[in-house]
């Protein structure tokens, strides 16, 4: 609670202070009680500076990997912060209802997890803690596993469904550069691409995402012609030499903007990359994100 006579910000102000939605302090606050505002005479949340930095505390410690429920102790024993261990069972909890589902193909309960998610954490934290490790876990699974095909086909699906949503929605108010997306061949993994359009929209990015691959040759015009920032392109496998070692480079050395690679890829061809002009960002969406800013910065 705010002091007497302190300013006070309703929840649409405090959500554009800190990149909080408004769902997600809702959240904090009805299942948490992380914050306390106070109320209008009507029942309008008013939230005091005090109510603020502690929004800013508690994305301090989710973004250190503390699951939510975890995060009010941490807040109200400042002086026993080193001392408390981060419980990993709650994400893990999380991941194993994440695999469930989707081993049982159930899409509605897909659409209540990933609602659910996004309520609690910022979608970077989603990413790092839940959507990266449960695909990677699937992917091992996925190896030997009856009914693989028709499991990935529904992430997929869903995934594509939702992340599309999300892009076309946050395009519209978000007025950072212009990333273009898109998988390096058609065989490549489509997943890895999904989750690094969150991250790069999450990060304040426009993003244009591709389904299907553009010929090599194409991209230097899609480029001009919308103006990006960058070329992202994504893959789960080696590629071919001849791609991998004279027409990306070549692609590279036509744009104006970079030509980043994402996604395992950049470990399997590290030895080529690490003399290419062709520039790796990982495999890890947020990280991945995070290497570009530094290059575009």
């Amino acid at each position: 609670m705010g002091h007497a006579g302190s300013a006070l910000y309703p929840i649409r102000e405090v959500s554009r202070l800190t990149g909080v939605n408004a769902v997600t302090l809702r959240a904090w606050e009805r299942r948490y009680s992380l914050i306390r505002p106070q109320r209008t005479p009507k029942g309008h949340r008013l939230y005091a500076r005090e109510d603020i930095q502690r929004v800013e505390r508690i994305l301090h410690w989710l973004d250190r990997g503390v699951p939510v429920s975890q995060v009010r102790d941490l807040l109200d024993r400042p002086d026993k912060t080193e001392q408390i261990a981060i419980d990993e069972g709650d994400w893990v909890g999380q991941r194993q209802q994440w695999i469930a589902v989707v081993e049982a193909l159930d899409v509605q309960g897909l659409e209540g997890l990933f609602n659910q998610a996004l309520a609690l954490y910022p979608a970077e934290v989603c990413l790092m803690e839940i959507w990266q490790p449960v695909v990677k876990q699937l992917e091992e699974r996925w190896h030997d596993q009856l009914g693989a095909a028709v499991q990935r086909q529904l992430l997929e699906s869903f995934l594509r469904t939702r992340v599309g949503t999300r892009l076309y929605h946050a395009n519209q108010y978000v007025h950072g550069p212009l990333l273009l997306l898109s998988r390096l061949s058609d065989e490549a993994d489509r997943l890895g691409v999904l989750l690094l359009a969150l991250a790069a929209s999450a990060a304040g990015y426009r993003i244009q995402l591709f389904d299907t691959p553009a010929p090599l040759g194409e991209w230097t015009l899609v480029m001009e012609r919308l103006g990006a920032a960058a070329l992202l392109l994504t893959s789960d496998r080696a590629e071919g030499n001849e791609l991998m070692r004279r027409h990306l480079p070549r692609l590279a050395g036509q744009l104006k903007a970079p030509l980043c690679l994402a996604g395992p890829v950049t470990h399997i061809r590290a030895t080529e990359l690490e003399t290419s002009v062709i520039q790796p960002l990982g495999d890890m969406p947020v990280a991945a994100i995070e290497r570009l800013r530094n290059i575009l910065d």
